[in-house]
């Protein structure tokens, strides 16, 4: 199911279990990384969704992340909450709040941001006002070209989003992250680095996971940066003349990279410009 890129890398360890559809081992394994709640992945019937619960609300009520066992889609989303349970959960936990709100016809900034990180979400671990400041100002020759040996030293990603992955898996182009930027030290990055990647980093996803439930982040999508994963040493062939690397909008701005906490510190694939709508569900 899954082609060997490093895109997937943080699923690997679900592999057989992604080919197999087996909705009852993954969901033992999801019961064990949170702590029981959620507790299963269950068939997405119409006797499932005829309980009338939001998708939200019925795994904060009742533990049950409804899954389309013939989808891609909703498969990648089970292996990212075997991977990213805490950041997974904080999400819910906001998103259920909001609906409880608002109602399920209505939609916050939040929930907006919510949405964007959870289907085209990463998060960039990096130290270095230098690359921040490419990443500003959508220099993309600089980020990925002239900083590219800082790729697995001071700057890596870890990918969370879901449509992320069956964007790729389907349409063979590396499509445009929603990236959240966290500061992190330097000597962190290079350590657990590998093909300019984290896989997965359970003990500072947990704070990130904290502040994602507090609201202290994404509270509005304009947190988010554009992040083309083509652009990725080793990921793609680098072009920057493809439409995906966007110049910077007039006025467009980003908040400064958030350390965990709250503290602030100042050729397998070719180019998506952007993820399917039918990618997102």
């Amino acid at each position: 199911m899954m082609p060997e890129h490093p895109l997937f890398a943080a699923l690997a360890p679900y592999r057989a279990l992604l080919a197999a559809r087996d909705l009852d081992r993954m969901s033992a394994l999801l019961a064990e990384r949170t702590g029981g709640h959620p507790s299963r992945f269950a068939a997405q019937t119409a006797a499932l969704i005829g309980d009338g619960l939001h998708y939200e609300q019925r795994i904060a009520e009742r533990g049950v992340v409804a899954t389309r066992e013939a989808s891609t889609h909703d498969l990648f989303n089970a292996a990212m909450w075997l991977a990213h349970p805490r950041l997974k959960q904080a999400m819910n936990v906001r998103q259920a709040a909001d609906v409880v709100r608002v109602g399920a016809k209505q939609r916050t900034r939040g929930q907006c941001a919510l949405t964007h990180f959870d289907e085209a979400g990463a998060i960039v671990w990096v130290d270095g006002a230098d690359l921040v400041a490419a990443w500003d100002a959508h220099d993309w020759h600089a980020l990925f070209g002239a900083h590219r040996d800082a790729w697995g030293a001071r700057i890596a990603l870890t990918i969370v989003g879901h449509a992320l992955c069956d964007y790729a898996l389907t349409h063979r182009d590396m499509p445009v992250a929603k990236a959240l930027a966290v500061r992190v030290d330097r000597d962190r990055i290079a350590a657990l680095s590998q093909d300019a990647q984290i896989a997965a980093w359970p003990a500072v996803e947990a704070a990130v996971a904290a502040d994602i439930a507090t609201g202290r982040l994404l509270a509005d999508p304009q947190e988010l940066r554009p992040l083309p994963l083509a652009g990725v040493p080793g990921w793609a062939l680098f072009d920057a003349g493809a439409p995906c690397f966007r110049p910077l909008r007039p006025g467009r701005t980003y908040p400064a990279p958030q350390a965990p906490g709250g503290q602030v510190v100042g050729r397998p694939f070719a180019c998506a410009t952007a993820l399917d709508e039918a990618a997102v569900r």
